[in-house]
């Protein structure tokens, strides 16, 4: 079932005027630029009025990123169906699917939104702001559900490696024009993340050393990582 199926005729209609407004806003900017797109063309585009815009998107920075917090509200729920004796990453990464599944549903309007996006300074920091505010509401989500304190670094380095895969998987996928599937490159880069980034010139052996403070690489100087029980 898709995300529509499940809504009532009202909630489609919102849903399908939203997404007019977004595709709007997206193709003109990459027409023209940011600064010569305004709210009035971006609605008349969309055959909707100027009013009506603003019930869906406060700027029209809004429609360029993307509903941020409605994504993180979607992942926050999914999260918290997966069953508490999954191991963090993997919970992380059934969490993203709907929201994967939706991206890749609509890919044509998500391509030409990183576009848009890789191309205007002011909304990528936008979208990075709003990224933020995700991962701090996962960061609190992972602790409850593992029973770690937010401040012991575990639940904030778990979702900062799966945010850095996440936005891994989609620059490339953007970058390759969406020729190969957004959900196959996540997988691969939450499966390098779990086998610990192994370096390919190792032959995928793991490095589990540091270097302590001041030694180089002729000191034959190696401190053993302790992992984590």
């Amino acid at each position: 079932m898709t995300i529509d199926e499940g809504l009532g005729r009202r909630d489609r209609k919102k849903r399908q005027t939203r997404a007019a407004l977004a595709a709007a806003a997206l193709r003109l900017v990459a027409e023209r630029g940011l600064d010569q797109v305004t709210v009035e063309e971006i609605s008349e585009a969309a055959d909707v009025s100027a009013r009506t815009f603003f019930n869906y998107f406060a700027t029209k920075d809004d429609a360029l990123t993307g509903d941020t917090e409605g994504d993180r509200e979607r992942v926050l729920r999914a999260l918290d169906t997966v069953p508490a004796q999954v191991p963090a990453l993997r919970a992380i990464r059934l969490a993203l699917a709907g929201v994967i599944d939706e991206v890749e549903g609509d890919a044509a309007l998500w391509l030409l939104r990183m576009q848009v996006v890789m191309q205007h300074p002011v909304l990528l920091a936008r979208l990075v702001s709003g990224n933020a505010a995700t991962e701090q509401a996962m960061v609190e989500a992972l602790a409850a559900r593992t029973g770690h304190s937010c401040d012991d670094g575990y639940p904030a380095l778990v979702v900062a490696v799966t945010g850095a895969a996440l936005r891994t998987a989609m620059v490339r996928w953007a970058t390759g024009g969406g020729s190969r599937p957004l959900a196959e490159l996540l997988d691969e880069a939450f499966a390098a993340v779990a086998a610990g980034l192994p370096d390919p010139r190792t032959g995928g052996v793991v490095d589990t050393t540091t270097d302590p403070p001041g030694a180089t690489a002729s000191d034959g100087q190696r401190t053993p990582v302790r992992k984590r029980p």
